[in-house]
C-alpha cells in the first residue's frame, strides 16, 4: 500500500547563490568602511561612494538609458532614497552608539522584513522561511554582544532602528518592482538618487566636505564600483527569490565582517562565534522545502505524488 513519507528538500538558485556571495564580498568590506571614516564624515562618503557607483553603472547604459520609463523613475528614486537612508544613518548612528548595540539594534530589519512584505504585499512567508527568520536573528544578537541586549532609545539608538527600517523597505521595494523595470536604467536612478539624497542631508547635518586624500578616492572608488555590482545583482536576484528569503542570505553579512575582522587580528568571543553559526543555519533552513510525496507502490506501479 502506499505510505505517506515527509522528508526535506534542500535546493539552490543560482539568482541565491549570487546573493550569498555579493553578501559574502558585502562583510568584507567592513575595514574599508571603518578606515573611511577616519578621514571623511559619514554622509559625504555615502555620498560619493554612490556618485562613483552611479557613474559605473550609468556608463555601461548609456544606450538603454533612452528608453528610461516614468515607473523607473519612481522606483529608483524611492529604492535610492532608501538606500541612502539605510547606509547613512547606520553610518551616523555609529559615531555615538557602540558597534555592538548597532548591530544588534540593524538586526530588527530581519522580522521587519516579512512583516512589511505582509503588510505591504499581502504575501505570507512560509513557515520555514519564518523559521530561518528566527535563527539568524537570534544569532545577530549572540553576534552583538551581552551589552547589545540593553536597548535604550536615545538619538544615536533611534537612528539606527530607523536605518533598520530602511533597509527593510529597500529589499521590499526591490521585490516590488524587480520584473516590472530595466535593471540597469533603475539601478542608475537609484544609485544617483541614493549620492544626492546623502549629499544633501549635509547641509542640515553640518557636516563640511573632507581633503580629498588618495586613500579617500581609492575606497571611495572601489566601494562605488562594488556597490553597482550589489545593486545590479540584488535587481537581478529579486527577480525570482523571496523578500524574506533574501533578507536570511544578507544577514551573513556581519559573519563574514567578522571572518574578515578575524584576519585583519580581530577575535571573537566564544558568544559571538555561536551566534554566526545560528545566522549559517537560518540560511540553510530557509532553503529548506517540506515536501510530502507518497511512494510508490511497486505492485501497482503508482508514481509518487508530491505535495
Amino acid at each position: 500500500m502506499p505510505a505517506s513519507l515527509h522528508r526535506y528538500k534542500f535546493s539552490l538558485k543560482p539568482q541565491e547563490a549570487l546573493l550569498i556571495l555579493i553578501t559574502m564580498f558585502w562583510g568584507g568590506t567592513f575595514l574599508a568602511v571603518q578606515y573611511a571614516m577616519t578621514v571623511s564624515g559619514p554622509l559625504f562618503f555615502v555620498g560619493l561612494r554612490f556618485a562613483t557607483a552611479a557613474l559605473a553603472v550609468g556608463l555601461l547604459s548609456i544606450k538603454s538609458m533612452r528608453g528610461l520609463t516614468w515607473l523607473e523613475v519612481k522606483a529608483g528614486v524611492a529604492i535610492g532614497i532608501a538606500i541612502a537612508m539605510g547606509y547613512s544613518m547606520q553610518t551616523w548612528g555609529l559615531q555615538t552608539i557602540p558597534s555592538s548595540k548597532s548591530a544588534f539594534i540593524t538586526a530588527m530589519y530581519v522580522p521587519l522584513v516579512p512583516l512589511l512584505q505582509w503588510i505591504c504585499l499581502g504575501k505570507m512567508p512560509g513557515i520555514m522561511s519564518w523559521v530561518g527568520v528566527a535563527l539568524a536573528f537570534a544569532g545577530l544578537m549572540f553576534l552583538a554582544g551581552p551589552e547589545g541586549a540593553s536597548l535604550t532609545l536615545d538619538a544615536g539608538e533611534i537612528i539606527t532602528l530607523l536605518s533598520a527600517l530602511a533597509i527593510a523597505a529597500e529589499i521590499i521595494m526591490i521585490s516590488l518592482w524587480a520584473g516590472k523595470v530595466d535593471i540597469k536604467r533603475v539601478t542608475v536612478v537609484q544609485l544617483a538618487t541614493a549620492s544626492v539624497v546623502a549629499f544633501a542631508a549635509m547641509i542640515p547635518a553640518g557636516e563640511s566636505m573632507p581633503p580629498m586624500t588618495t586613500g579617500l578616492v581609492v575606497i571611495a572608488l572601489g566601494l562605488g564600483i562594488f556597490s553597482a555590482i550589489i545593486q545590479v545583482t540584488m535587481n537581478w536576484a529579486q527577480r525570482s527569490v523571496s523578500p524574506t528569503r533574501a533578507t536570511v542570505i544578507y544577514t551573513g553579512e556581519p559573519v563574514w565582517a567578522g571572518i574578515f575582522g578575524r584576519i585583519a587580528g580581530e577575535r571573537l568571543p566564544v558568544l559571538a562565534l555561536f551566534g554566526g553559526a545560528l545566522i549559517v543555519l537560518g540560511v540553510l533552513v530557509s532553503e529548506l522545502k517540506l515536501k510530502r510525496e507518497k511512494s510508490a507502490d511497486l505492485r501497482s506501479g503508482n508514481a509518487n505524488e508530491s505535495l
